[in-house]
């Protein structure tokens, strides 16, 4: 049980996830949340600086699924702009939402990628289908009423498996 909250790999932000790294690993769509993975949870539009990472991706061929717990309206505010396609309230960590991006994409789970901020959403969502799943520290020091639980409790997590030398990076969220 405590694996499923163990990401495959952990970066600062998702700049530093590079479209050639995910297609040497042939990596062809990601998963990513959208409130404090992409932007703030605050922030209605993308920022210049993710509108490049966005065309970089579709550039080299790799798709991208925005998968949010938030609702519609929000998620599609900011998606419809760059056409991304999106899915909102989506309930995650529950498996439907996720296999309903890796269909909408019609890729295999190989062949994609989860990146998220949160341990109790994003990676063990991705993580309990088997899918590479990438953590990034959230952009924003603060969040949404919801996410505050879940921050307490990804603590308490973050230091059970440091303790238990599951992890070997800092606790930077």
């Amino acid at each position: 049980m405590v694996n499923n909250f163990i990401p495959s790999q952990f970066v600062k932000s998702v700049f530093q996830i590079t479209p050639e790294e995910l297609t040497a690993k042939g990596i062809k769509g990601i998963i990513t949340d959208l409130d404090n993975t992409l932007v703030e949870w605050d922030r209605p539009d993308a920022t210049p600086q993710l509108v490049k990472w966005f065309t970089s991706m579709q550039q080299a061929g790799i798709q991208v699924t925005i998968v949010s717990n938030n609702n519609e309206m929000r998620v599609k505010a900011f998606a419809d702009p760059m056409q991304i396609p999106f899915i909102y309230k989506a309930r995650k960590p529950f498996r439907k939402a996720f296999l309903s991006a890796l269909r909408l994409m019609g890729l295999k789970r190989e062949q994609v990628v989860v990146i998220g901020d949160q341990l109790l959403t994003d990676v063990l969502g991705g993580n309990r289908l088997k899918l590479h799943t990438i953590l990034v520290i959230p952009v924003a020091k603060s969040d949404g009423f919801f996410t505050r639980f879940n921050r307490l409790v990804e603590r308490r997590i973050f230091s059970h498996l440091k303790r238990q030398g599951h992890i070997m990076w800092g606790d930077e969220s």
